[in-house]
């Protein structure tokens, strides 16, 4: 009986190391797929199309166009600055509303959380914010990305909320007998033992201001509020646009504007490339270091007893 479990177990792990190195290699082979084609000539992909596995051409003529490119630096300064910001602001402020809403002597309790799930499910919508946002003189200023982005929402605060009342009330009546008061109590206590759920609240902060664009779609004008998100957005329609105008034109007899238009398509395509992977490295780059945190974070108030 030993014998058969050992070789049916050997087989589940043979299976389940299979699937998820499938799996890997489907999560990773987009990645790869826009740094070879990032890295290949633009000529090259307009005569033979996209490279699948390796390079053909190797150039590095797209990302020294990405870097040399002030708006692009510009737009990677925006997005930095902002998701930084935003990231310990509200991770800081979220954390101190759910440390006060997570306190059994708090008056109108029950007001604050019906009021917090109904948020959760209704807004005014991108007209209301518009509008809110116009009258308060955000729109089109660094600040639309900062002031609206502060709190981090109610399903935030019921995942803090967990995590606080994990934390043994003895701690509590501990540290005020000893004369600490409710800030001293949060910031030297309560802050250092919460470390798992504060990395992993603020992972997905950071991962969801680094790729949005919808602010600066909808909230601002000028060039120089622009995010890298919105900014390979505007690539990608530029390269649609010359790719569509190329191939309404195919069939003429202009077939050196045609083939010109049609390495510019790729040319865009590439920068594009360059751009998303450009703005995936500091994600990259910031995960390993939150790993050993992230696992116990999103485990918070998934145990009950």
């Amino acid at each position: 009986m030993n014998k058969l479990n050992s070789k049916n177990q050997r087989i589940f792990n043979v299976v389940l190391t299979g699937v998820m190195v499938l799996i890997m290699l489907i999560t990773v082979y987009p990645v790869w797929y826009s740094l070879i084609n990032s890295l290949n000539s633009a000529a090259d992909i307009s005569k033979n199309g996209y490279a699948l596995l390796w390079i053909r051409d190797f150039t590095w003529e797209s990302w020294k166009t990405v870097l040399n490119d002030p708006e692009i630096l510009k737009a990677l300064f925006t997005t930095f600055s902002r998701t930084l910001i935003v990231t310990v602001l509200q991770t800081l402020i979220t954390s101190m509303f759910a440390y006060g809403f997570s306190r059994p002597n708090l008056t109108g309790k029950k007001f604050y959380a019906a009021l917090g799930f109904l948020c959760m499910y209704l807004n005014g919508g991108v007209i209301a914010y518009f509008i809110l946002f116009n009258a308060l003189n955000l729109y089109d200023t660094f600040w639309v990305y900062i002031i609206p982005s502060l709190f981090g929402g109610f399903y935030n605060v019921i995942i803090f909320n967990a995590n606080f009342k994990a934390i043994p009330e003895s701690l509590f009546e501990s540290a005020k007998m000893d004369g600490a008061s409710e800030p001293v109590i949060f910031f030297r206590i309560v802050l250092p033992l919460s470390k798992p759920v504060l990395s992993a609240l603020g992972i997905f902060t950071a991962v969801g201001m680094w790729n949005d664009y919808t602010q600066t779609l909808y909230y601002t004008k000028s060039e120089g509020l622009q995010t890298l998100s919105y900014y390979t957005l505007s690539l990608m329609k530029s390269s649609e646009a010359a790719a569509n105008l190329s191939s309404s034109l195919n069939g003429s007899s202009m077939s050196s504007i045609l083939s010109a238009m049609s390495e510019a398509a790729s040319n865009y395509k590439t920068i594009e490339l360059a751009c998303m992977i450009l703005s995936a490295i500091p994600l990259i780059i910031m995960y390993p270091f939150a790993q050993k945190f992230f696992e116990k974070g999103v485990m918070v108030g998934s145990v009950k007893g």
